[in-house]
């Protein structure tokens, strides 16, 4: 079988690589700070959002009868915790070991992967969906752009860096979206994840991105600092028969397996330590992105 020729740190990359495709939101959102955690649930971290500064002007060869003005310097920041604890676990008989699996990765761990992924997208999701927004406008169905427009204008107004702007969509206002002659496709998508797949273009200066965890009728224009998502690999059991924990390109699991001998069947168990929320501001309020819904076309 192939699976007798992987060892459990290739078994556990196998799966990091698996999770890496399979997921679409956690692209999007703020991932810098993943090493500040050690793993433990529960254990959270001061997150620091830099201050915004505005420089002043002192004349060219003017009197010195005035000093120069000093500012305060002043940070925003935000707790994160580790509160979710995604896991799937699948039993694997003698029967299905010895005579029906012919590649480990794909027919077990595949599958596994892929309800740890899509339960880690919904955590952002719900985090998106659960925030109170500074600003909140309606997509009218027959020309989306000009809700972008009032969507960039909002982001700019409070200060948010113009580059990596996205627009995360659900089915309907993408379909709008596409809809639009002003909507500018990529010519053609690059490597073969699946955030890249959903990664269709560009509009009013936002990426856009489709996502099946969001409602149909609702879409985030967004700065990858207004969400954030934190996931760790749970420390491999002592009483595990072999495992793996593994971190790569910000996400991190733990792959384990043990054996019942009595009902003859392994058991190959994924998990991680995850987390996610907006970053809000002293009112809080997301102002780091704007929440749209659609109305009915005109």
């Amino acid at each position: 079988m192939a699976n007798n020729f992987l060892t459990p740190d290739v078994i556990a990359r196998t799966t990091l690589g698996l999770l890496t495709r399979e997921i679409v939101l956690p692209g999007v959102v703020w991932r810098d700070f993943d090493t500040e955690f050690n793993g433990r649930v529960g254990e959270s971290v001061t997150v620091r959002v830099p201050a915004v500064a505005t420089a002043r002007e002192w004349a060219l060869d003017n009197n010195r009868a005035s000093p120069i003005t000093t500012d305060e310097l002043t940070e925003d920041s935000f707790t994160v915790a580790l509160t979710k604890v995604p896991y799937h676990s699948a039993s694997i008989t003698d029967e299905d070991m010895d005579l029906r699996i012919e590649n480990f990765g794909a027919q077990v761990l595949l599958p596994q992967v892929r309800a740890i992924a899509e339960k880690i997208e919904s955590y952002v999701a719900t985090a998106m969906q659960g925030a109170t927004y500074e600003t909140e406008l309606a997509v009218n169905g027959s020309d989306p752009y000009l809700t972008l427009v009032e969507a960039r204008k909002a982001l700019n107004d409070a200060n948010v860096p113009r580059a990596e702007r996205f627009v995360v969509v659900g089915s309907a206002i993408e379909a709008a979206i596409l809809s639009s002659d002003r909507f500018k496709p990529l010519d053609n998508a690059t490597g073969q994840s699946a955030f890249s797949e959903a990664t269709i273009g560009r509009i009013a200066g936002f990426t856009v991105v489709g996502s099946n965890a969001l409602e149909e009728d609702e879409a985030y224009c967004l700065h990858r600092t207004a969400y954030i998502l934190a996931t760790r690999a749970p420390a491999v059991p002592a009483g595990a028969k072999q495992g793996s924990a593994q971190a790569y390109q910000g996400l991190a699991c733990t792959w384990t397996q043990d054996y019942d001998p009595d009902y003859l069947r392994d058991r190959s168990v994924v998990r991680a330590f995850a987390g996610a929320q907006a970053t809000v501001n002293s009112a809080d309020e997301v102002d780091r992105a704007v929440k749209l819904t659609l109305t009915v076309s005109s």
